[in-house]
């Protein structure tokens, strides 16, 4: 089984966190994609995924499974443990509408926000920048996080009280809005403990090993 994957870059942090949380780590070989030199849009690597992007699962008879919330889904039933996209009919419902808002409001949106109202990666792979678009997605994702917060006032985690993939993504996402130099605003108390709480989860220290 390999990852291929972009160290540092978000996404696939997503999946060293998850694999981390399921103690594989060592069950899967790690592939580096040169997305700063393009290797990603390579006619090779886009026969793994025509979206172009990392990371992407490789598996021993040949499939490729792309999306982060695909290959966790993957990777939470393959190997036991504590399971992150839930076990009754209800826990994986609500952990999946909370995946789905975590990325829609506050990952994807940031993602848009950094890569057309910033440099972003630079111009070589910055192409057709909508700025104005940009920015309305770093307002979403500033709406974004008061939503959380106050989802946060109630629960321990994203999704309930049991970690899950949807805290990974939210977590993420506040990691790459400190990247794209986007403050979480300073109200947002119960986002800020919640950050905190997981940011001193095992899985979640080792991505600075």
């Amino acid at each position: 089984m390999k990852v291929y994957e972009t160290t540092g870059f978000i996404s696939p942090a997503r999946i060293r966190i998850a694999l981390a949380e399921k103690n594989a780590i060592d069950k899967v070989e790690f592939v580096e994609v040169d997305v700063m030199k393009g290797e990603h849009r390579t006619p090779e690597f886009k026969a793994k995924n025509p979206s172009a992007s990392v990371p992407v699962l490789e598996l021993d008879d040949g499939t490729y499974i792309a999306e982060c919330t695909a290959i966790t889904e993957y990777l939470d039933h393959t190997f036991p443990g504590t399971s992150l996209t839930g076990t009754t009919a209800k826990e994986r419902a609500v952990i999946h509408m909370m995946q789905r808002r975590t990325e829609a409001n506050l990952l994807d949106a940031v993602g848009t926000y950094f890569h057309n109202a910033t440099p972003g990666l630079g111009a070589e792979l910055e192409k057709d920048q909508n700025k104005e678009w940009g920015e309305k997605q770093g307002q979403k994702a500033i709406a974004g996080m008061h939503y959380f917060d106050q989802v946060l006032a109630n629960q321990k985690f994203i999704a309930g009280e049991q970690f899950s993939m949807a805290d990974i993504t939210a977590f993420m996402g506040l990691a790459f809005a400190e990247f794209a130099k986007m403050t979480i605003p300073a109200e947002c108390q119960n986002l800020l403990a919640w950050r905190a709480r997981v940011a001193e989860r095992p899985s979640v220290k080792a991505l600075g090993a």
